[in-house]
């Protein structure tokens, strides 16, 4: 508790003193936004914008590590340069530095981003620095007044260390939500920045089938056709022969059967890599454990699905665990290979970890940005650990990948401690402790309590009974509770 307490106050001076450096940046912006719109000198606004946006980001990143509240950044995209004109610019036109400082300065003035970051270090010092530094800045002044001599320094310092500990987490929280409300995207901004991700999405997933379209004709054309064209042309040569040699007639049937069977094992390699039977029929799970039987590294597989997951997903993230496994036996030079697949809630969680060499990065290589565009379609993420030396684990997480669990309906136990843990308190409380406290006090009101309208003889009795008859009431309603507490511990 102490270095909790301690941890968050010292946080919350940092954030306190990171607010009021914040005023002096959002004083500079202020006078260059006025000699900039008074003076003409435009040229002082666009770097007094990346000074009060770096305050803002320094903002954002400890009030995620400190507060646990995370903020994405609101800005909209810079604007595209101007393409160079050949030649000087003509009359009435101006180059292309001159408007790609424009276009900047436009795009600067018109992001509501730009003066939510001012209003917010122009308020925070006042309303959220004072927030999380109220303790110590209490603190500070009884420790003052106690040295001054002041009767009341004393109870300052005693006032700050009884609050503290409740109040110092609470603001920190507290302050991570008013940065969320002036820091984070307004709903448009929001709803702009899904539009774009989306249409990159989108981009990437129609490149990524027409690759596979490819990718597949190229196989049926190189693979099974051209063994299909290899049996139709051993038949008929076998035709031809039937009537001159029916021995090598024979021979060729034999090969073209052997060509067929090739075809077939060709065309099912194909199809599994369309979408296996086995995903279809079975599930993801069965599917990965036939997919770590074929796989040449010993793979260790836990499953633990509560429903079947939607087929789309489950291709994606069948052929993700595919490629995964594919990378660990043939570039990370690994020996063994492990495959979590649980849930959380309706988010799908696999893990993939080897013991190979390490140093797999998606910026260097296809297959992990395949990965993160398919599972990218549906919203999903992909985290990579892996340092040199290894091992290497993969996380992918795609939510809404299973059904929301139903409420189940309540049962007659569960009606039954609700009761006991809502009325508990009426015979504990009211009708046991309040009459006990009048009669060892010598009070003569009778009000409503039950104990105090029996005869003299049985108003202990019934006093006694209540508090019993609360307390089990009490017991029996926190009874399954502290069970699984105990339990879980």
């Amino acid at each position: 508790m102490v270095r909790r307490t301690l941890t968050a106050l010292a946080r919350g001076l940092g954030l306190f003193s990171l607010a009021v450096l914040g005023e002096l940046v959002a004083v500079v912006m202020l006078v260059a936004v006025l000699l900039s719109f008074f003076a003409g000198l435009v040229f002082l606004f666009p770097p007094a914008v990346r000074l009060a946006r770096a305050a803002a980001r320094v903002n954002r990143r400890l009030v995620r590590a400190w507060a646990g509240v995370a903020i994405a950044e609101p800005y909209r995209p810079p604007p595209t340069p101007p393409a160079e004109r050949a030649g000087e610019p003509g009359p009435g036109r101006c180059g292309p530095v001159m408007q790609g400082t424009a276009l900047r300065l436009t795009w600067l003035l018109n992001d509501p981003a730009t003066w939510r970051d001012l209003l917010f270090l122009l308020v925070v010092p006042w309303t959220g620095g004072l927030l999380v530094a109220a303790p110590v800045l209490l603190a500070a002044v009884g420790a003052v007044q106690l040295v001054s001599g002041a009767p009341l320094g004393l109870a300052w310092l005693v006032l700050a260390a009884a609050v503290a500990p409740r109040y110092a987490p609470w603001a920190l929280r507290a302050y991570g939500y008013l940065a969320h409300a002036l820091l984070g995207p307004t709903e448009k901004a929001e709803l702009a920045r899904q539009v774009r991700r989306l249409s990159a999405v989108r981009t990437e997933v129609v490149d990524a089938q027409a690759a596979e379209l490819r990718r597949i004709e190229r196989d049926l054309h190189d693979g099974a056709q051209a063994r299909l064209v290899a049996v139709g042309m051993m038949i008929g040569t076998a035709e031809r022969l039937l009537d001159t040699d029916r021995n090598a007639a024979r021979a060729m049937l034999a090969k073209a059967r052997e060509a067929s069977a090739d075809a077939l094992h060709e065309l099912r390699r194909i199809v599994r890599g369309i979408h296996p039977p086995v995903l279809a029929e079975r599930g993801l799970g069965d599917a990965v454990r036939a997919l770590a039987l074929d796989c040449p590294l010993p793979t260790h597989v836990t499953i633990d699905l509560s429903a079947r997951v939607a087929a789309p997903l489950e291709s994606a993230a069948y052929f993700a665990i595919s490629e995964l496994l594919g990378n660990a036996a043939r570039h990370a030079g690994a020996t063994r290979a492990w495959v979590d697949i649980g849930h959380d809630g309706t988010t799908l969680r696999i893990t993939v970890t080897d013991d190979g060499r390490g140093g797999a990065d998606p910026a260097r290589g296809t297959g992990l940005r395949g990965i993160e565009r398919r599972i990218g379609a549906f919203d999903g993420v992909l985290t990579l650990s892996s340092p040199a030396g290894g091992p290497t684990t993969a996380v992918i997480e795609l939510p809404q990948a299973l059904p929301a669990p139903r409420p189940q309906p309540l049962t007659r136990r569960a009606i039954a401690l609700v009761a006991c843990g809502v009325l508990g308190w009426i015979p504990l409380v009211p009708q046991g402790f309040v009459p006990m406290v009048f009669k060892l006090t010598g009070v003569t009101a009778k009000s409503w309590f039950l104990g105090l309208h029996v005869a003299e003889p049985f108003q202990w009795p019934v006093i006694g009974g209540m508090i019993l008859l609360g307390a089990g009431m009490l017991a029996f309603a926190a009874w399954p509770v502290l069970v699984h507490r105990a339990g879980v511990r």
